[in-house]
């Protein structure tokens, strides 16, 4: 007779838990990010990248008559900062946001912004994604709570789509496989910009996630692609860099990134294991430039391509 009571207290303990650990999640967040500060600087034309420091995370900036679409949404907690940092380009209505894949750091501001009645859109692959929580690769794979419904994309497309917007016309398409299986590149071909969300980086290796479909052939394939639609006037922004950059940088990081894929498939075909691979060093040409985010080394790369090559299962059995 005395069961259901503590049944009942259990449940209440329980429950007491997790209000306090999603409240300790939230102002750890809050406080992460208390003190970060936007800025705002030209691409070309009518777009701008929009970026916090360190350089992560970079929003792409359309402003014109018509009104403000961006391309990503940083954190949520920053998405306020955000919009006042649009504000210093354009007092325009924020009308639309092209996510670029499904990170938290490209996705978190969508539900504050959806709030604002922005419309969001995305590829279909990474609505799917948002129904479930969210695993990113970043220290051996970290899981990211189940995005808010309002953070879903309202729109999606399965290959590309086209804004008729600012008197110009800005298209959204679906990349290779590369970072994620949701990758969208998003051009804009009167402004001749290139947003390349992920995808490209001027911080380290390409971070090839295997939980959301990402591989290095499509990355090679994706580079390749924006390489072929870029200029020699073109203007690219990365998902993570510190400056809008040219063709001349995708070029090179599509070479650094064939070059090691051919190294370790040299030594995969003169039956290297993964161990004897790593102690060749075959990024030691790159390591200075690319290889100095903790987070994300030539340890964290390198099994990734040896694996994809056939040089063994990434994951045990």
């Amino acid at each position: 007779m005395f069961r259901q009571p503590r049944v009942v207290v259990f449940a209440l303990a329980a429950l007491c838990m997790v209000i306090v650990a999603v409240s300790a999640r939230g102002q750890n967040q809050a406080g992460r990010f208390a003190a970060v500060e936007l800025t705002i600087a030209p691409a070309a034309g009518r777009v701008h990248m929009l970026q916090r420091p360190g350089g992560g995370g970079n929003v792409g900036v359309f402003a014109g008559p018509d009104g403000v679409l961006l391309v990503d949404s940083l954190f949520a907690p920053l998405a306020e900062r955000l919009v006042d940092a649009v504000r210093q380009v354009s007092d325009g209505e924020i009308r639309f946001l092209i996510n670029t894949h499904v990170h938290p750091d490209h996705i978190g501001g969508n539900a504050p912004l959806a709030r604002r009645g922005v419309l969001i859109f995305a590829h279909d692959n990474l609505r799917v994604r948002a129904l479930e929580r969210l695993r990113t690769p970043r220290r051996g794979g970290r899981f990211s709570p189940q995005p808010a419904a309002e953070a879903r994309p309202v729109v999606t497309f399965d290959s590309a789509l086209s804004f008729h917007f600012n008197g110009e016309e800005v298209r959204a398409f679906l990349a290779p496989a590369a970072h994620t299986d949701g990758d969208a590149f998003v051009h804009f071909p009167d402004s001749d910009v290139l947003h390349l969300g992920d995808v490209f980086r001027t911080t380290s290796y390409p971070i090839v996630d295997v939980y959301n479909g990402g591989t290095v052939a499509g990355t090679i394939k994706a580079l390749e692609t924006a390489v072929a639609l870029a200029g020699p006037r073109t203007r690219v922004i990365p998902g993570h860099g510190l400056e809008v950059v040219g063709r001349d940088a995708l070029v090179e990081f599509l070479d650094m990134t064939v070059d090691i894929r051919d190294r370790v498939q040299a030594m995969i075909a003169e039956g290297r294991t993964l161990e004897e691979v790593m102690d060749a060093e075959p990024t030691a040409a790159y390591d200075a430039k690319w290889g100095q985010e903790a987070t994300w080394t030539a340890n964290d790369f390198v099994p990734i391509v040896f694996y994809e090559l056939g040089g063994g299962s990434l994951f045990a059995r």
